[in-house]
């Protein structure tokens, strides 16, 4: 094997172990910096969509774990200058007084997170480009690039749901002087904002986020507590017994002795979260355009003027003629 092979493979390696690196450091501190289980996964959608969120039919790819709609909102400014820092607020509204199920079955907050796409060219600006008065709206948030390649998609959380249903994203626009790759003109802006734990993990897994239904039909004819909270639900049919497993959370709507169709519910729906999506626009608009309008509208102003000054000089006229 030539020495470019080793160094290749060499490179691959500390690629694929840099990202389980940072898979396995963000996972630590979700889980040891918030005591309620860490409820919303954002860098799991670059583990399903490698090269971008959102996919070809306009879905991002949150919706792929978070299988309820609800509402998200993003406001931006309907256009923007060159080289200009600007905000985008994006809203999550949700119920406060809403416990969700966690990962061990006891019951918590929600947990909120976003994936903002902006236009080619647009990033997160930089600390020293932020006015004051936008740091303290931003606060301590951390915005974390989709991918090392692509600064104008951003994704941030899990963030406590409580303080941050409003999170304010710092925008830097571009400016083409400099970026012969961006021109001036309308570009659209795609949001995906989740809250609450998903239904379906990565790996294709239910969580127990769910409600959890029979596989067949028959009669319960036996349901055992396990220690972690979780239950077996045994069904009798004709061709013997049939054991569902029933992780710890959702609750328990059959007993013992109850006949089943297949496909009935043996709990109830603990789901309070979900995911929603908004596409807005917005405009890199050319000072030069601006500058063109002020003097196209002073040029009209100063048109009415002379004319209505011109008008009262011809009244003046006839008005002396009239005297002689």
């Amino acid at each position: 094997m030539r020495i470019s092979d080793f160094s290749a493979i060499w490179s691959k390696g500390k690629q694929t172990l840099l990202r389980c690196f940072l898979i396995a450091v963000a996972t630590v501190v979700l889980f040891m910096g918030n005591a309620q289980t860490a409820s919303a996964y954002p860098f799991w959608a670059q583990e399903t969509a490698p090269e971008t969120p959102r996919e070809a039919t306009g879905r991002i790819v949150c919706a792929n774990c978070h299988l309820a709609e609800k509402p998200a909102e993003v406001e931006i400014p309907q256009s923007v200058l060159p080289d200009t820092v600007f905000k985008a607020v994006v809203k999550i509204p949700y119920d406060l007084d809403s416990q969700q199920v966690l990962g061990d079955g006891s019951k918590g907050g929600l947990n909120v997170g976003a994936v903002l796409m902006l236009p080619e060219g647009f990033k997160i600006a930089p600390a020293d480009r932020i006015p004051e008065e936008m740091k303290e709206e931003v606060g301590s948030l951390y915005f974390q690039p989709y991918r090392e390649d692509q600064e104008n998609v951003v994704i941030v959380g899990p963030l406590p749901g409580e303080q941050y249903q409003e999170i304010v994203f710092p925008v830097l626009s571009p400016d083409p002087a400099n970026d012969k790759s961006v021109n001036f003109g309308k570009y659209q802006v795609h949001l995906g904002a989740n809250r609450g734990r998903g239904q379906i993990y990565p790996t294709g897994q239910p969580s127990n986020n769910n409600a959890f239904k029979a596989s067949v039909a028959g009669n319960i004819s036996k349901i055992s507590d396990q220690e972690d909270g979780s239950y077996i639900v045994t069904i009798a049919t004709a061709d013997g017994d049939v054991e569902e497993t029933i992780p710890a959370g959702p609750e328990l709507m059959v007993s013992e002795g109850m006949e089943v169709e297949a496909g009935q519910a043996l709990t109830n729906n603990p789901n309070v979260g979900g995911f929603g999506q908004k596409d807005v626009e917005v405009v890199l608009q050319s000072p030069g355009r601006i500058t063109g309008l002020i003097i196209f509208l002073a040029g009209i102003m100063l048109a009415q003027i002379l004319l209505v000054i011109k008008k009262k000089q011809v009244e003046r006229v006839q008005a002396a003629e009239m005297n002689f």
